[in-house]
């Protein structure tokens, strides 16, 4: 009896130092790969197709089966999947993992060329609330996505495609004023987001003496063509967009500067996120909020089905949705507040049942975990933190309350989450937000409300959140991860013996 426990435990150990020499390196590489909300997308993709995923069109019929595992983009910039157990018909519940592709950001403005004081500046708006301060002194580059222009073959006709674009070294920089110039600086560090935020990308003068010298044969203007000329051309948009910067992308993506027809760009940090800290225990990145639970549910829901028996006894729907836009409200085509995660568990459920009503009791029977990271306890600013509810690195996933419904976490939703954690020795926080200060919302009330859904809030403890350059702990990576699989392995049987509104 005794030595099987041990050896239990020694497999279990086992299991999750094999499970953090996947998981955390993963994150790692994931963050690396995703400056912006289209690559993070592109990346959980990747994945997905090669877990055995397939992918299907929200603008054709679909023809889904039991036991099988699907997903589906759309604006490039949202990603749902799903995998249907192969005892599920048609009004069973679905099993759900909400998070979040976009970060606060800079996006580039669609006029972005202001020239002024002999300097070439990128115009850049602001994306969500974050800790502009921070982006101050910064190597950044840019990153999203180009629209272009492609003629087929000589025959006068074209198409249009969107590419992923991302120039890797850094080619920007927001520069703070001096000191000397401004004696109050350490008192209060002022700024204006509209003035003060340009990114400078080039001088003038140099620009001038570039493309010059590139006319005669002499130079060229990026150092980079991918096979191109690297002349500085003339395009349509040169009016709206520094040639320099047109030309840059168009030697990334290997196309003709007049071949960009548009964009959708964002300043970006060009320092990798790495595992840091005297003891290695944490990771220094941006975009940990909210690309840290993007990647663990996306691994939790292809690692719980990763074998041939993996859905053999599942009755629900294991589905992970990834939206854009919560940063700034979710209200958009491609957000949260967005028709699509109903018309989603619609057209499953009609997949396998045509009745109306089958969907109204999958609703019933469903349930989201709503994951976006949380605020861990700063240690320089510990009086922030109502004394009580003090989430701590290392102490595993923290469930959110707020009585206003800022957070959609209830005692049964509560529950339910934390007897996964207490069946598998996972550690759970819980968080309340003190009286006076405001409560960022998520997309958990959202989807709660329009849906009509069971939810629980959750996210791991980070600190530095909405910087250019946040951290979290490894542990509660794999905290994360864990709790997320074995979310979806045992919800069914655990929600099976649960009794409300009888």
């Amino acid at each position: 009896m005794i030595m099987g426990q041990v050896l239990k435990g020694i497999a279990v150990a086992i299991g999750q130092s094999l499970a953090h020499g996947v998981v955390v390196p993963g994150l790692i590489e994931f963050l690396n790969a995703s400056p912006t909300a289209f690559h993070a997308v592109d990346e959980a993709k990747k994945r997905l197709v090669a877990a055995g995923y397939e992918q299907v069109l929200e603008r054709e019929d679909w023809i889904l089966e039991v036991g099988k595992k699907y997903f589906f983009t759309w604006n490039y910039s949202s990603i749902i999947a799903f995998a249907i157990g192969k005892k599920y018909v048609a009004g069973n519940g679905f099993h759900i993992i909400g998070a979040h592709t976009d970060s606060p950001c800079l996006k580039l403005k669609p006029v972005s060329k202001v020239t002024k004081g002999g300097y070439l500046e990128v115009g850049v708006q602001t994306h969500g609330g974050g800790l502009w301060r921070t982006w101050f002194d910064r190597d950044l580059t840019v990153a999203g996505r180009v629209i272009i222009r492609e003629a087929k073959n000589g025959s006068g006709s074209v198409s249009y495609s969107h590419r992923l674009v991302r120039i890797k070294e850094p080619i920007m920089r927001i520069p703070t004023l001096a000191i000397h110039l401004d004696r109050g600086y350490n008192d209060e560090f002022m700024f204006n987001t509209e003035n003060h935020l340009l990114p400078v990308l080039a001088t003038s003068i140099k620009a001038e003496i570039n493309k010059n010298g590139a006319a005669d044969g002499s130079g060229n203007s990026s150092g980079q063509t991918n096979g191109k000329n690297g002349n500085e051309r003339t395009t349509t948009n040169s009016s709206k967009h520094h040639s320099l910067l047109l030309q840059l992308l168009a030697n990334q993506i290997g196309c003709e500067p007049d071949d960009i027809c548009d964009f959708e760009l964002q300043a970006c940090d060009t320092q990798p996120s790495i595992i840091a800290g005297a003891r290695k225990e944490f990771i220094f990145s941006g975009q940990l909020d909210n690309l840290c639970m993007s990647f663990c549910s996306l691994m939790a829901l292809i690692d719980s089905t990763s074998s041939e028996s993996s859905l053999e006894d599942e009755t629900g729907v294991r589905l992970v949705a990834l939206f854009d836009h919560e940063e700034v409200g979710s209200n958009s085509a491609q957000g949260a507040g967005s028709p699509v995660m109903l018309d989603s568990l619609s057209r499953i459920t009609d997949s396998f049942g045509p009745d109306s009503k089958l969907l109204e009791k999958a609703i019933q029977r469903s349930f989201l975990v709503s994951a976006d990271m949380a605020h861990a306890l700063h240690p320089n600013y510990m009086d922030k933190h109502e004394d009580n509810h003090q989430p701590k690195m290392h102490g595993g996933l923290v469930i959110k309350h707020n009585a206003n419904q800022r957070y959609a976490t209830n005692a049964v939703t509560s529950f339910i989450f934390k007897e996964i954690a207490a069946k598998h020795n996972l550690p759970v926080q819980e968080f309340v937000v003190r009286n006076y200060m405001p409560c960022g919302p998520t997309i958990g009330p959202i989807l709660a409300s329009g849906v009509g859904i069971r939810t629980v809030d959750v996210g791991a403890p980070q600190l530095s959140m909405h910087s250019i350059r946040e951290m979290c702990a490894i542990d509660d990576v794999m905290h994360s991860y864990e709790h997320f699989k074995a979310y979806f392995q045992e919800f069914s049987h655990l929600d099976a013996k649960m009794t409300v509104d009888v």
